[in-house]
């Protein structure tokens, strides 16, 4: 027990826990539920049409002459597909690479903002100002050191890739057919000039809506230095505010993003 709890006080501080709502004790007893936010890798894992997708080369998988057991594999990917970390430099000029963003803004209290019942109405609905404003009159304000997590209802079409992404096709022409919600410009300024929180996710492939030119919300927030969590799985089973949320990415030098591991924990 006391090594777990060196091992939890750590965390608590990269977190800011310690001076939120729970003890550290409380946050992570036996009690408490894990829930993985996170899509395997494999041949089905959905990328961007125009980015390399998910491939395992099996190296070795058997006896060995020497009697024991090895199995070994090579991976390749693109750093964005699948559930994966958008580290700021990927839309923001000398803001925080993979390996830069500090750990304190990748462990902290989440909350879901669910516009779900929107975004089965229209594919290409975007998260407003007036969503988040809705959401902090029901349920509190967002509190600085948030993760703000965005459920539109998409993770309940993976890994299905045309029902996903709006198209099975790929290439640079699959771009334009691309239709799945994501977080409008107003709201990602409104987080920016009125919230401090530490990082954003969504259930979609971008946060920005399919049909963005211009990818004004990765601008906006990616400018203030905030990262991005995509393609984050199972927002259906975290509460609206209590969860608290691990996300650790590859840590790959001087990276854009890259593929992610990310937890949330649901003290009970």
């Amino acid at each position: 027990m006391p090594v777990r709890l060196s091992l939890v006080s750590l965390l608590a501080v990269l977190a800011g826990c310690a001076s939120r709502d729970r003890t550290v004790a409380e946050l992570f007893s036996d009690a408490a539920r894990w829930v993985d936010l996170t899509y395997p890798f494999n041949a089905a894992t959905i990328y961007w049409p125009t980015a390399q997708g998910f491939q395992l080369e099996k190296v070795a998988d058997g006896e060995t002459p020497a009697g024991y057991y090895y199995a070994a594999n090579n991976f390749r990917a693109a750093e964005h597909g699948g559930t994966h970390l958008d580290a700021p430099v990927h839309f923001a000029r000398g803001k925080h690479a993979a390996d830069q963003i500090p750990l304190a803004r990748l462990l902290g209290p989440a909350v879901v903002v669910d516009v779900s019942a929107k975004a089965a109405q229209d594919p290409d609905y975007r998260v407003t100002a007036a969503d988040l404003e809705a959401f902090e009159a029901a349920h509190g304000g967002i509190g600085a050191g948030t993760i703000v997590l965005f459920r539109t209802g998409w993770g309940s079409r993976w890994p299905d890739r045309g029902r996903y992404l709006g198209t099975t096709a790929t290439g640079p022409e699959a771009v334009p057919q691309l239709h799945f919600p994501g977080i409008d410009a107003e709201a990602a300024r409104w987080l920016v000039h009125n919230r401090s929180v530490d990082a954003v996710g969504i259930d979609t492939p971008s946060i920005d809506y399919g049909q963005s030119k211009t990818f004004d919300t990765h601008q906006i927030l990616y400018g203030a230095d905030i990262p991005g969590f995509e393609n984050v799985a199972n927002l259906d089973q975290l509460p609206a505010v209590g969860a608290y949320v691990i996300a650790l990415p590859m840590k790959i030098e001087g990276g854009s993003g890259g593929p992610l591991r990310i937890v949330a924990l649901l003290p009970r």
